[in-house]
């Protein structure tokens, strides 16, 4: 039996490359982007007025001019006005560019117009007016060709207004992987059936692929019986045509839990069996040549989200080289655990001041499902103490 750490380490070992695909820009949000983008001119690409009001220029008005004859109007997505006389201004409005022979945008709060004999006057108080206020000026956020986006960043809708901006109505991103989420056991029937007295109704099968649609990974879903026959003629099939592969159940050491047998027997090579954890000890992982990747995960509800959680989707989102930052969270009571075991706590997490207080939420076992809507994640608890005080801080991972 291996350590929760070595488990990890063997599992980011496996690395795999799905490659990349091109998707449209309205479908990108989500997916990791497989390229660095750049500024295709400047930002913003031209001196940009901020406010609405009157352009003026700043020598006219440190010379003790107060008073500027509007000679003009000018609009956001209109061409430049050019200002040639002293002493006048034009009117001009957020979003315009500003032209030659002003440099100063003063707000229409701030201004009196008068009109004399068909001619508008722009009146200004005694005011700070440094050159180019109100002005966002071209190239100050970033300069052509600088870089934008980089590789593995996770778009988002503001990522996707970057996208827009500099013109890319289609994206190169990280390809996903086609996923297969099996559940075994004679036990379970259908979501939409009524059990036996014997029975209950599939759940980890369900909370996996909804998590991965979440997620825009593809994925399909499939159910096998406590059979030796049906078990290797069926993953044989699923084997060949997915590139991941999540069990739930059949890993243990109950005569029915023929998964291990089975996988090798199919040129599954088996990676560790077993991890010295709780919930979810009998955690099997393996793989065929680095291209198909199995997780065979306890079927416990408890057990399969964890191993879900913090195995699989930190496995998935190295290998799309996905930008992520580790989060921990602080304990909010001492907590006890005597097996020598790493412990997967069920918490709830708030965050106060900016730091996340993790809540234990421990349940009645793995196989509480129930208890999960009482938790947010979990915290990671690593072996090799019994008590865990609380102010100590651990790795924590949301549902």
């Amino acid at each position: 039996m291996i350590s929760v750490e070595e488990a990890r380490n063997i599992i980011h070992s496996v690395a795999v490359d799905w490659g990349k695909e091109e998707v449209e820009l309205h479908e990108s949000i989500g997916r990791v982007l497989a390229e660095e983008v750049g500024a295709d001119r400047d930002f913003p690409p031209f001196d940009r007025v901020t406010m609405d009001g009157v352009a003026i220029r700043s020598e006219d008005y440190n010379r003790g001019q107060r008073r500027f004859e509007c000679v003009g109007e000018q609009y956001a997505g209109e061409s430049a006005l050019a200002v040639q006389e002293a002493n006048t201004c034009i009117e001009i409005m957020t979003g315009a560019i500003l032209g030659e022979g002003v440099d100063v945008v003063v707000r229409y709060e701030d201004v009196e117009f008068v009109e004399e004999e068909g001619r508008r006057f722009a009146v200004l108080p005694e005011l700070e007016i440094p050159a180019y206020k109100n002005v966002h000026l071209q190239g100050s956020d970033h300069q052509k060709g600088e870089v934008l986006l980089k590789e593995g960043a996770i778009i988002h809708a503001g990522t996707v207004a970057i996208l827009a901006t500099v013109g890319m109505s289609r994206v190169q991103v990280k390809a996903l992987p086609k996923v297969a989420v099996i559940s075994t056991g004679d036990e379970l029937v259908d979501v939409n059936e009524t059990p036996k007295d014997f029975q209950i109704r599939k759940s980890n099968v369900g909370m996996i692929q909804a998590s991965l649609k979440a997620l825009n990974v593809p994925c399909q879903a499939f159910h096998l019986m406590d059979d030796k026959e049906e078990l290797r003629l069926e993953l044989s099939k699923i084997l060949r045509q997915f590139d991941v592969v999540l069990l739930s159940g059949g890993v243990s050491k109950g005569k029915a839990d023929y998964l291990p047998e089975i996988l090798e027997e199919l040129g599954v090579v088996k990676h560790f069996h077993c991890v010295a954890q709780r919930p979810g000890k009998p955690f099997w992982f393996g793989s065929i040549a680095n291209e198909t990747v199995v997780f065979a995960f306890p079927g416990n509800p408890i057990s399969t989200l964890a191993c879900y959680r913090y195995y699989f989707l930190e496995w998935m989102q190295s290998q799309l080289k996905e930008s992520k930052q580790m989060i921990e969270a602080e304990l909010t009571e001492d907590f006890s655990f005597k097996p020598d075991l790493g412990y997967f706590l069920q918490v709830e997490v708030s965050c106060v001041d900016g730091v996340f207080l993790a809540t234990p939420k421990p349940g009645n076992g793995s196989g509480d499902l129930a208890n999960l809507a009482e938790i947010s994640g979990f915290l990671y608890l690593p072996a090799g103490k019994s008590v865990y005080k609380k102010r100590e801080r651990y790795f924590y991972f949301s549902l």
